[in-house]
């Protein structure tokens, strides 16, 4: 466990990352004593669909402005603060990368939202949380990298209200093969914890949990990704290459293929404690 812990800080894990981001914005001309999370968009969504797979995730789950929201992966921020700042919840975030954590942070400042929410380094599966802290359980992208799903859901289901909701946007196994390496998530198969859809329903059931809307949402990411690739050219200063490096290129060409190939799925569903 501690190994796979430590490769995959290692995957995720850059040095330097906050200056960068901050070199980039005043690329592109962003006032960082005006920072809105809209300026961050291009950097801050790291995962399948970026924005708008955030604010199709807030909408399924209901998310309301007394929520007290829970962000399991929250990366650097990016879902937490759109949270906060267009819904008005209070959202803690939890990610086992130290540096994304201070970014985060760093970021909540800039943008004046961190009143409303905060970071902390930890491992999803040991949740530093009381029980029944949370009215909303938030993760996107963030379970591949997780083998032990269920003592990651049994604790997700701990932290929650009664009542409560989980929101997820999960990469699925598809049933096209194994997929190719490098993707975002894992340089190889090594730190690689694919389930597919239909696993992880039973997972999530097997832990408590029972299904309020299940989507697949595999056709509108390949789209994307086909997309994207079409009007591939010179990076902008600001966006996910910022925390991917050099393998960033090769990672995009790979995420279009797995979609293509139906090595990978999409997935995004709420849950409630049953």
């Amino acid at each position: 466990m501690t190994d796979v812990r430590s490769r995959v800080q290692a995957h995720y894990g850059t040095s330097g990352l906050g200056e960068r981001i901050l070199q980039a914005l005043a690329a592109a001309g962003k006032d960082l004593e005006r920072l809105t999370p809209d300026d961050l968009a291009p950097v801050d969504q790291f995962h399948t669909g970026q924005r708008g797979a955030t604010v199709r995730l807030a909408r399924l789950a209901a998310i309301t402005a007394s929520d007290r929201v829970l962000d399991v992966g929250a990366g650097i921020g990016g879902p937490s603060r759109y949270l906060a700042h267009t819904i008005g919840c209070r959202v803690s975030g939890i990610d086992l990368t130290p540096e994304f954590c201070e970014v985060a942070t760093m970021l909540a400042r800039l943008t004046r939202l961190d009143a409303l929410v905060d970071y902390r380094q930890g491992d999803a599966l040991e949740l530093p949380f009381e029980a029944a802290a949370f009215d909303v359980v938030w993760t996107q992208n963030a379970v591949m990298n997780i083998a032990d799903r269920a003592r990651l859901y049994a604790g997700m289901r701990r932290v929650l209200r009664r009542g409560g909701r989980l929101a997820v946007q999960d990469v699925v196994a598809g049933p096209g093969g194994a997929p190719h390496f490098p993707a975002p998530w894992a340089r190889g198969p090594e730190i690689s914890f694919l389930l597919t859809a239909e696993a992880t329903r039973a997972a999530l059931e097997a832990a408590g949990f029972r299904v309020v809307a299940w989507e697949d949402t595999t056709r509108e990411a390949l789209d994307q990704a086909l997309a994207r690739a079409q009007a591939a050219a010179a990076p902008a200063p600001l966006g996910l290459h910022l925390l991917l490096g050099d393998a960033f290129p090769a990672m995009m060409k790979t995420s279009l293929r797995n979609l293509q190939e139906g090595r990978v799925g999409l997935i995004n569903a709420v849950l409630a404690p049953a």
